[in-house]
């Protein structure tokens, strides 16, 4: 509260420095004000005023009609009431957005106009709006997110009975059946064709098999020779559910692995050749995991940067000459959790683990070091033990099922969440 409170002064300070000539000039400058006092924090003037200008732009852009002012004001204020209600509980337990969070949305942001972060600056200010304003709200949006990200889904509880009636339901069922990306290439038969048109399809169609056999570019042969609708596409048809595809083409496909071919099927169109390109849900999937052992240097305020690289890369080096990295990783790891276990981290498999990590982890062969590398957490090694497939479908649909239930439950308890913390609040209305 002390902060904004000072701010609400400061162009008093600023007419009483510029001198008595200007009183005059004074009274038309407007003062900050508080609107509302919410607990220990107050919203001012400028703020509900900026909110203001900022929803009405948007209203306008989408050819809507404004509600009354009053009404705007009424709505735009309750709303900043319950931004500011959640940012303090979020202070409160510690949850923040850093800049180097934000930097990487916002590039993502720029990313989608196929922009860098310093074009999408340039056209912002090109477009009148103010950078470290958009910037703010961006961080706000962010906030409150991760707020209620953190704070509603710890009052939502899935039971296993709750999992197994979603996925005995006709809509679970629908939702957590596998997907497949699939091409096709069609050799065509005329409606009206005769035996003699129909064998040579046959055979230009084993043809075209036997080359795929012998390792030719399926999407290739699709643009030449494919006459399916498809076929500039490099017979790419896309992502279907079993059930969308025609019940002999579902027979064909269902058994199928990512990257493998279907036998030659006959249908009234003529002789296809169908490919798994990837897979997704269903009650098998399998993934790629590997077993790891990791050793985590971080710079800190005795270790420097370059030193800890130095050090990192005399451990490095002491494992080249045959020291346990079990040992040295017990001794050095300033990993909490793995290190006084030798620096091991079990099975891990994708998504599991920041991209620098799981792309020296899925390239360094079994029983090796990797190099020294580095990623935001600091310089790592790792002693990749042992790979295998296993097959997560059943967890991956269990998880998908309670993802659905927690987000079904999530937007009713948001609402009720709301409720209470502003009828917790102590508000006053200025």
């Amino acid at each position: 509260m002390t902060n904004k409170l000072v701010k609400t002064f400061k162009p008093t300070l600023a007419v009483l420095a510029m001198g008595l000539s200007l009183s005059t000039q004074a009274a038309e400058i407007p003062l900050d004000r508080i609107v509302a006092i919410v607990n220990d924090d107050v919203i001012l003037q400028s703020e509900l005023d900026q909110r203001k200008d900022l929803i009405s732009s948007r209203i306008r852009a989408q050819g809507t009609a404004l509600p009354a002012g009053n009404v705007l004001r009424k709505q735009v204020l309750d709303r900043l009431i319950l931004e500011n209600i959640q940012r303090q509980l979020g202070a409160q337990r510690g949850i923040r957005v850093s800049d180097s969070e934000l930097n990487r949305s916002l590039e993502s942001i720029a990313a989608r106009s196929d922009l860098t972060l310093a074009q999408f600056r340039e056209a912002l200010i090109a477009e009148g709006q103010d950078y470290a304003q958009a910037r703010q709200q961006i961080r706000n949006e962010m906030l409150l997110q991760r707020i209620q990200q953190q704070l509603v889904n710890s009052r939502i509880s899935i039971s296993e009975q709750e999992i197994d009636n979603f996925l005995n339901s006709e809509l679970g069922k629908r939702e957590t059946a596998a997907s497949f990306n699939i091409s096709q290439i069609l050799i065509a038969v005329p409606t009206q064709a005769t035996p003699e048109m129909i064998q040579r399809a046959e055979k230009h169609a084993k043809e075209i098999e036997e080359q795929l056999q012998s390792g030719a570019d399926f999407a290739e042969i699709a643009l030449a020779q494919s006459q399916g609708p498809n076929a500039l596409k490099g017979g790419i048809i896309g992502w279907r559910k079993l059930k969308e595809l025609p019940e002999q083409f579902a027979k064909i496909v269902e058994p199928l692995n990512p990257g493998e071919l279907s036998a030659i099927a006959r249908s009234p169109s003529g002789f296809h050749i169908l490919k798994v390109n990837d897979k997704r849900g269903g009650a098998v999937q399998m993934v790629e995991q590997a077993k790891v052992r990791h050793l985590l240097l971080k710079p800190n305020e005795i270790r420097s940067a370059g030193q800890t690289k130095l050090e990192i890369d005399g451990i490095y080096q002491r494992l080249q000459n045959g020291e346990p990295f079990a040992e040295l990783a017990k001794q050095y790891s300033d990993d909490p959790g793995s290190g006084s276990e030798g620096g091991d981290l079990g099975w891990a498999q994708p998504g599991q683990m920041v991209p620098e990590f799981e792309q020296v982890m899925f390239s360094t062969p079994v029983g090796q070091y990797s190099a020294p590398f580095e990623s935001r957490f600091g310089w790592h090694i790792l002693l990749v033990e042992e790979r295998r497939e296993q097959n997560l479908g059943e967890e991956m649909v269990v998880n998908q099922a309670r993802a659905t239930l927690r987000q079904r439950k999530f937007n009713e308890e948001l609402q009720n969440w709301l409720r209470e913390i502003r009828s917790q609040a102590y508000i006053e209305l200025k």
